[in-house]
């Protein structure tokens, strides 16, 4: 085995919509935007991650940008196999690693239709993966903040990320009762979009408001340490003469508002299934939030006042994801029951 080790590398990937993480030998060696740019004629990939996301809205007629991943299932089947494949790339060449014998663990949305989730098994696949496992987000970040998920006890998780938010009760090493809503940081970012075209009648792209969410992102209208306003530039709608305005955290929370109470009732809806005994666990625990979503200002308190049970900001709550899918990759063999599917090429 130690010989012919180099052949047969293992690679876990958090295939987000906003952005993929890969780890490699215990190390996140890739953290990049979901995102390729092609050329328009040829297909050929231009640009992958950061620097496609740098293009993104600023292209001309021969180069497009593409996010392959939408609501956190794959929406351009060839795009994300350039982007699989060329984020692999990224690690061989730093490792001199060989690529036709990779063993894959990708985590999917817990709602995932079997459709989805043969589709992220083909791009796996085409990609270079002999061997391919999947894992359940949920699962995944409540392996990456440290929670026993073999455990006779409840444990809750809400994982708002780019497409999705996850909501999930575990116990014993299985999803007891799950919501996975299609509400999550895309749908935070083209709410600023609206909000500042209606109310400041500024006409702003996707990167302008995900920096807006970034900087001043908020889920409630009063908190003890408020950020600064965040300046806008940009087009008037009516004018088309730049303008300039201050956005402070308050309007955000305004304009998520609408957003967060979806979630908020989903994460309702998900308690009223939950077993007696395992809600005793989690009334007693708490419930743990991850993904991008978490870093929202004060949306913990929000939860927590909204449902009376304690909520708590994982530690790094945007790469718990992809600890966790390395961790059952490491332990792939005492994990089996958590990865769903297995394809031998």
């Amino acid at each position: 085995m130690g010989l012919f080790s180099f052949l047969n590398q293992e690679i876990a990937m958090d295939l987000g919509t906003a952005n993929t993480l890969i780890i490699y030998n215990d190390k996140i060696v890739v953290d990049e935007p979901s995102i390729v740019a092609v050329d328009r004629n040829t297909g050929k990939l231009i640009a992958i991650g950061e620097k496609a996301r740098q293009m993104h809205g600023k292209t001309h007629d021969n180069i497009r940008t593409i996010r392959p991943l939408r609501d956190g299932v794959i929406a351009d089947f060839q795009a994300a196999e350039l982007m699989i494949r060329g984020m692999i790339k990224m690690i061989t060449h730093r490792k001199r690693m060989f690529t036709p014998a990779l063993r894959m663990v990708i985590c999917i949305p817990s709602g995932s239709t079997e459709v989805e989730r043969r589709a992220v098994f083909d791009s796996a696949e085409h990609a270079g993966g002999r061997e391919v496992f999947m894992i359940y987000e949920p699962m995944a970040a409540c392996l990456g903040i440290g929670v026993d998920v073999e455990a006779p006890e409840g444990n809750m998780i809400v994982d708002i990320g780019g497409g999705t938010t996850e909501i999930a009760v575990i116990c014993l090493g299985g999803i007891v009762c799950n919501k996975s809503i299609r509400i999550a940081g895309d749908d935070f970012t083209s709410d600023i979009q609206e909000y500042m075209r209606h109310q400041h009648n500024i006409k702003i792209g996707e990167r302008t408001a995900e920096d807006i969410k970034i900087n001043v992102g908020a889920a409630l209208p009063d908190l003890e340490d408020p950020p600064d306003d965040y300046i806008v530039r940009g087009p008037h709608q009516m004018t088309a003469l730049p303008v300039e305005i201050p956005v402070s955290y308050q309007e955000i929370a305004h304009c998520l508002d609408k957003s967060l109470t979806k979630v908020e009732t989903a994460i309702l809806n998900v308690l009223e299934e939950t077993p007696p005994e395992l809600y005793a666990d989690i009334y007693r625990k708490g419930v743990y939030i991850a993904g991008g979503g978490a870093l929202l200002r004060g949306l913990d308190k929000r939860l927590t006042d909204k449902t009376n049970i304690p909520f708590h900001v994982a530690e790094d709550p945007l790469r718990a994801v992809a600890r966790g899918t390395g961790i059952a990759l490491k332990n792939a063999d005492k994990f089996s029951f958590l990865i769903k599917d297995k394809i031998h090429r």
